[in-house]
């Protein structure tokens, strides 16, 4: 029994066609031919086009350079450009920069920006992001206006200055009342707790917000523990010298309050514990200590040769020897530490106002205070009298 098969000239057609799709196909597929010795393949894909290239280049950028592919200050490729090539195949992405407006309120500004996610552009762009703001990057619908295809529009989160158990923090919201908020922030209020707004008050920007729990209770927050300073005498070094050997740093100590609050106020506080978390470190400096100018004897006599030479005449200088030996023996480093904190020969309070050399210079001290005299008391012996009188001058 002889059996004929006919083929459908449909069938003939479509095979006819599929065979030629693979031809095709195979025609335009990227000619990369086996990487000779030394010798790596890099697969680069730009904007949708795919290129192979066989390269004995040490560096991506060496590649790009080699590829003539030309790449903006924007631009991003994965792996970095200075990415070192050691393996036999790579795989290149580039990300061409496009114009992005971005819409923070009332502030747009235009970027360029290869980045994709709304954190990353906006990292890029310098402009921080709070977990709870909104950001969305969609297609401008006003190409003439934001001035490029691609805008990103930021909803920005309201601030509340939220004190919770007595911790005062800044928080952030999308909540539009009280009572939303604390959903938001998976807050429940206890039997025992209070708050300083009604659920339905509507959340405003910076809005403070008290959540207290009434009768006795504990916090423990974070404190400083100042450094001590350790101060070395030189006394090779004139006083007023300072110089820092060490820097001192402040450290952290964790202290627990057993706290009474009524009616969200809190009416005592007592520590219970405290824990030393981060020691300070101790400051050491080096001061100076020997002492420049001229011994009380000295500046006695130098007082009364600047004396004369202001114009005082002979007559003035016992009142003026009676009234600077009562405050300060002529002693330049005299100084009233148990009372005013006057210094120097004339007890000038304070002790700067006598301007450059205030410390140590007995000259400087003692033209400020003969110019000081003669601008209240006209002359020393009217200061000795008013000090006389008053006991000080």
């Amino acid at each position: 029994m002889r059996i004929t098969t006919r083929i459908s000239p449909f069938y003939i057609l479509l095979a006819g066609l599929m065979v030629g799709l693979v031809l095709l196909g195979l025609l335009l597929m990227p000619k990369v031919h086996a990487a000779g010795k030394g010798e790596r393949l890099v697969m680069i894909h730009d904007r949708g086009v795919d290129r192979g290239i066989l390269t004995k280049s040490s560096s991506l950028k060496e590649v790009l350079h080699e590829a003539h592919i030309k790449l903006d200050k924007n631009d991003r490729v994965e792996p970095g450009l200075d990415e070192q090539l050691v393996a036999s195949n790579y795989q290149v992405n580039i990300y061409r920069a496009r114009p992005i407006v971005i819409i923070d309120g009332n502030v747009k500004q235009l970027v360029m920006s290869a980045y994709q996610t709304p954190k990353q552009i906006a990292k890029h762009a310098g402009i921080e992001l709070q977990d709870e703001d909104i950001a969305n990057v969609e297609i401008s619908s006003d190409f003439v206006s934001d001035g490029a295809a691609t805008r990103m529009i930021i909803d920005r989160a309201l601030p509340i200055q939220l004190k919770l158990y007595g911790k005062q923090q800044i928080v952030y919201t999308q909540a539009t009342s009280v009572k939303q908020f604390l959903q938001e922030k998976k807050i429940t209020l206890g039997k025992d707790d209070d708050m300083s707004a009604m659920d339905s008050t509507p959340i405003t920007s910076n809005m403070a917000l008290s959540i207290w729990r009434n009768g006795k209770q504990t916090i423990t927050q974070e404190e400083p523990v100042a450094f001590e300073t350790e101060r070395i005498q030189d006394a090779n070094r004139d006083v007023g010298f300072k110089q820092i050997n060490t820097p001192g740093t402040d450290g952290t100590k964790m202290v627990t309050y057993e706290i009474i609050m009524q009616d969200g106020q809190e009416v005592s506080r007592t520590a219970i514990q405290s824990i030393v978390t981060k020691a300070a470190v101790k400051q050491v400096e080096t001061v100076g200590s020997k002492k420049k100018g001229g011994t009380p004897a000295q500046n006695r006599i130098l007082g009364k040769a600047m004396m004369i030479e202001a114009g005082f005449g002979e007559d003035q200088w016992s009142c003026l020897d009676n009234l600077w030996t009562r405050e300060s023996g002529w002693d330049q480093y005299k100084s009233n530490y148990s009372g005013s904190g006057a210094y120097g020969i004339p007890q000038a309070l304070p002790g700067s106002k006598m301007g450059t050399g205030w410390q140590d210079d007995p000259a400087t001290q003692i033209n400020w205070g003969l110019g000081y005299i003669r601008g209240r008391y006209g002359t020393p012996c009217g200061a000795w009298a008013a000090f006389q009188s008053k006991g000080w001058y």
